[in-house]
């Protein structure tokens, strides 16, 4: 698992994001930051990474956004969880926001049907990158977003990204404590999202819903 800082100014309130599959900082580096740092992990070929984690610590105020498969993966890394975790979280807790993801992700029920994900993983290829990229967007994607897509991660890299995704379960003591749901979500079916937080769609977007917005802190 990658981090990369995208604002980092030791300011009393923190941001920590996890992107979705095969994802870089792209899909929000147009949001201002005001006065938040904001920590981007993404890249989850493993879960494990060099990052200091006592350096939680150093900010009074902890926010975590996740988005698609990183509301997953942030429920999983236990150096993290213990801020947000309930019954008792750390002191400074702030939000927990889901956004357009599940704690199971790979479901026939609360996520991507299994079937249709394998399938994915077999027919991964330039064309298949492309498509579901465009698939991310209910309009026209952005500039950055067309093919041929300007995202800085190599194909490989996120094709064994993907299939190392099937491999991690979720915690299920983990809690969000905001959730967002688009009502046109093509990659992991809104009817999918619904049927696991049980409540309904609170966002007029597709998978991808940050170009809707301009600061990260429209988003707690």
């Amino acid at each position: 698992m990658k981090y990369k800082y995208l604002n980092q100014n030791n300011n009393q309130k923190l941001i920590i994001f996890f992107n979705g599959w095969g994802m870089d900082e792209n899909v929000v580096k147009h949001l201002d930051c005001e006065d938040y740092d904001v920590l981007m992990f993404y890249d989850y070929n493993t879960l494990e990474t060099d990052f200091n984690w006592d350096l939680l610590n150093i900010s009074p105020e902890k926010n975590l956004i996740a988005w698609s498969m990183g509301v997953m993966v942030g429920s999983l890394i236990k150096p993290l969880t213990r801020h947000f975790v309930s019954p008792s979280p750390s002191k400074g807790e702030g939000k927990c926001v889901a956004i357009n993801g599940t704690l199971k992700p790979i479901d026939e029920n609360y996520g991507i049907h299994p079937k249709i994900y394998d399938l994915t993983i077999k027919g991964f290829n330039e064309k298949g990158r492309d498509k579901f990229i465009k698939s991310m967007f209910d309009v026209q994607p952005p500039p950055a977003f067309q093919a041929p897509s300007h995202l800085e991660r190599d194909i490989k890299n996120q094709l064994s990204e993907l299939i190392a995704l099937k491999n991690y379960k979720t915690d299920n003591e983990f809690r969000y404590n905001k959730v967002l749901i688009s009502n046109n979500d093509k990659i992991i079916p809104t009817k999918s999202q619904i049927a696991f937080w049980g409540i309904e769609p609170n966002l007029t977007a597709g998978h991808c819903p940050f170009f809707q917005f301009s600061k990260w802190s429209e988003l707690l």
